[in-house]
């Protein structure tokens, strides 16, 4: 039985390879390039334990390769895009800014936000602020010393 298992393992590397067709993490793919080294340890004779820890330590190393290479290829969101772009932006409080009635306005250029003190402190109308994060549709501010 031994011999003909590595039928088995080909058939299960052949689902790995379909599946990653039909996945985007490029994750699938290491498992079914395991199965072909545990079919061919098969082929050989060695017996199922071995052909089992090959298919284990090969999939789990391509893996993690994969993702230290994808990690060095794979670039951080540059700073300035999206909800980001608004971090250092000097805004005016239209409506005091209280985080327990959770109301607040500042206008920012010329759009209108919501906002929320990242203190929690209450912030008068007419206070200059800046915003440091974005957090859902409100702006975080923090009062310009």
């Amino acid at each position: 039985m031994s011999t003909n298992i590595w039928w088995i393992w080909m058939i299960l590397a052949a689902v790995f390879f379909i599946g990653e067709i039909f996945t985007a993490a490029f994750f699938i793919l290491w498992f079914g390039v395991g199965a072909v080294a545990a079919g061919v340890l098969a082929l050989a004779g060695v017996g199922l334990g071995w052909q089992f820890l090959v298919f284990i330590v090969v999939s789990f190393a391509l893996v993690a390769a994969s993702r230290k290479f994808a990690d060095r290829f794979t670039k951080a969101q540059p700073p300035g895009i999206g909800a980001d772009r608004f971090v250092g932006e000097m805004c005016d409080v239209l409506e005091e800014i209280d985080n327990a009635k959770n109301a607040g306005r500042v206008r920012m250029n010329r759009e209108e936000w919501r906002a929320e003190s990242d203190t929690g402190e209450v912030l008068a109308a007419g206070t200059r602020v800046v915003v440091i994060r974005m957090t859902g549709t409100h702006l975080v501010v923090k009062k310009i010393a």
